[in-house]
């Protein structure tokens, strides 16, 4: 006693806190839900960022809307984009999270050339759409590329659009700015590359990624536009 820590050894009189043994849990909170249980289950917080959210798009339906009518492409170098699976009714701008990704259900019924960029495909829908002539492209959309695809009129439009626009009456003018795509008319920011994740997908080949050089060659002999 004389030391000050005899008979109860400073712990008190009963309790859970005066037993032998671990006492109370550092986390314990008095019986409410302890603070880590309130935290959200997020997953892998790191890669949560780059999850993938994409729309299945099977060949068979892009063949029905093109042979109803209702899909046609945009772009003077007509290839079919998300944009005009947009403005053809297959799915709302509010739907596109991620992108769409083209699988083969259908392919039986595949008649028409078909060139065509997604970010994501199938090897089944490539092989059924190259076995036709077509050519499939797959590139890589952030959030920002996205908008500016899906969205373009949302951006500031180029100094020669609108010099094109305000002039009267040119028939020339008015040629031009037809030929002009509407992505040619918006000051759109450069896309950015894909995640280190993704890199090694939009540069196989096999994959048919922008990336890719080879991918590039033949987009340049069938005359298609770059993807800046």
């Amino acid at each position: 006693i004389g030391s000050s820590k005899g008979k109860t050894c400073g712990r008190g009189h009963k309790g859970q806190k005066a037993r032998a043994g671990k006492g109370v849990h550092p986390t314990f909170e008095g019986g409410q839900t302890k603070f880590y249980k309130r935290m959200p289950k997020i997953g892998k917080m790191k890669n949560a960022r780059f999850k993938l959210d994409l729309i299945p798009i099977n060949v068979g339906t892009v063949q029905n809307y093109i042979t109803m009518g209702r899909l046609r492409p945009e772009r003077s170098d007509g290839v079919i984009t998300m944009k005009d699976m947009v403005n053809a009714g297959m799915f709302p701008n509010s739907a596109v999270k991620s992108g769409v990704k083209l699988l083969g259900d259908g392919k039986e019924w595949l008649k028409d050339k078909l060139l065509i960029e997604v970010p994501w495909a199938s090897a089944t829908a490539i092989e059924a759409i190259e076995s036709k002539g077509g050519f499939v492209t797959t590139v890589h959309y952030n959030r920002l590329a996205l908008r500016a695809h899906l969205k373009p009129h949302k951006f500031p439009v180029k100094p020669e659009a609108m010099l094109a626009r305000e002039k009267e009456g040119g028939e020339e003018d008015a040629a031009e700015e037809a030929e002009m795509d509407l992505h040619d008319m918006h000051l759109l920011p450069k896309r950015a590359r894909p995640p280190t994740k993704y890199m090694p997908y939009y540069t196989d080949y096999a994959k048919r990624g922008y990336l890719n050089p080879k991918v590039q060659l033949e987009r340049k002999k069938r005359g298609l536009k770059e993807v800046h």
